[in-house]
């Protein structure tokens, strides 16, 4: 995309979208905040009538569970947690099936934990079931799966799961609706004078910055973990918007390119999205060290990690599971998905190609980890549209 491309162009060329609202729009002093979800609402099937798929990321359960009960600050306990969500999941979605129904749309529930798209399996089998309900003009509703959930697979917060579903379903744009107006350049509930950035061009030290001094109230994640999710759905060369869930039509003025909110713009060159996958879907389970020869082999001559290569290996993964590269100062370099065990990688490394099957007594691929799998940090900060 050229960066001086208009938001109207943009918008244009949108065929399914990511929307994902937090819990500062959704919840209410008793409850749920039923106008702000009759707004929404009455937008989306606006929108969708532009022949626009519509998918849905939607915090609040714990939120409205903590509204149920009486309580007004979330609980720290995972138990607490997961029995507030089962409290608020079942009136958040009813309020968007009811909300949806007087309108014609029907919607349906979805709840994820981060092992579901961490396996390539599951994560096929999840993009399959919500492709055949946009097939059926339903509206997907995603939610990590709280009453489940512990903290090996948590996604983190929803704005970090709306990354993750923008990238499981190829979508052209994220729109982040919270209850603030945007990215500011200071926190405007504490500065009156604090001005709204209108674009971002580039995620960088600077805006990640500004984004960390403004936290969320309901939710987990504040305007810092936006920002983070926006960083990962530009790698893979999709847009975002951030922008006020309150106010009225919002959803309507941004699908009409209007200038609401902080648009993000992605990267020209994108990850593919296998590697994007791997780079942040899949929760590394392990690291593994390696030489200046296989840190250079890695880096500048584009090669696959070798036995040859690796110094040492932490922790305990399984064929398949992510692990980060890191060498011998102590810096990640890479993150990919191995080839063989950790109780096998220790038995081999330093070891040539040619020695795997007469030291293991069999030899699934000549690579620890294969190219095709892996992902280098710099690609992870700049982005790389090549995929073999």
């Amino acid at each position: 995309m050229e960066k001086n491309t208009s938001r109207r162009d943009l918008i244009k060329s949108v065929k399914r979208v990511v929307i994902k609202v937090g819990s500062g729009v959704l919840t209410a002093k008793n409850g749920l905040n039923m106008d702000a979800i009759e707004d929404l609402t009455a937008d989306i099937c606006s929108i969708k009538e532009r022949k626009i798929e519509i998918i849905i990321v939607s915090s609040g359960a714990i939120a409205c569970g903590l509204r149920k009960v009486g309580m007004s600050k979330r609980p720290q306990s995972v138990s607490q947690q997961q029995a507030m969500a089962a409290i608020g999941q079942s009136s958040l979605i009813m309020a968007y099936e009811e909300s949806f129904a007087r309108r014609g749309h029907k919607v349906a529930q979805v709840l994820l934990t981060r092992d579901d798209l961490t396996h390539r399996r599951r994560y096929l089998n999840a993009r399959n079931t919500l492709f055949t309900l946009l097939s059926w003009k339903i509206i997907p509703i995603i939610n990590e799966n709280d009453t489940v959930v512990v903290d090996e697979i948590k996604f983190g917060d929803n704005d970090n799961l709306s990354a993750m579903v923008t990238n499981l379903t190829e979508s052209q744009l994220l729109v982040n609706l919270t209850n603030i107006d945007g990215l500011f350049d200071r926190d405007p509930r504490i500065h009156k004078e604090a001005k709204l950035i209108r674009t971002v061009k580039k995620i960088d030290k600077n805006v990640s910055r500004v984004a960390s001094t403004i936290p969320g109230f309901l939710g987990t994640g504040g305007m810092g973990s936006k920002i983070k999710a926006a960083q990962k759905v530009a790698l893979g060369g999709v847009p975002t918007v951030i922008a006020n869930g309150l106010k009225p039509g919002i959803l309507k003025r941004i699908f009409a390119g209007k200038q609401e909110g902080t648009l993000i713009l992605p990267k020209e060159s994108a990850l593919c999205t296998r590697k994007h996958w791997i780079a942040f879907t899949k929760a590394p389970k392990g690291e593994i060290v390696v030489d200046k020869g296989a840190e250079t082999a890695l880096l500048k001559n584009g090669k696959s990690l070798l036995p040859s290569g690796i110094t040492e290996v932490k922790g305990r993964f399984g064929l398949g599971n992510s692990v980060l590269l890191i060498n011998e100062a102590g810096r990640e370099i890479a993150v990919g998905m191995v080839n063989y065990h950790s109780s096998d990688i220790k038995k081999i490394m330093g070891a040539k190609s040619t020695d795997i099957e007469a030291i293991l007594g069999f030899k699934h691929d000549d690579e620890v980890i294969h190219r095709d799998n892996l992902v280098l940090a710099d690609q992870m900060e700049q982005g790389d549209g090549i995929c073999s």
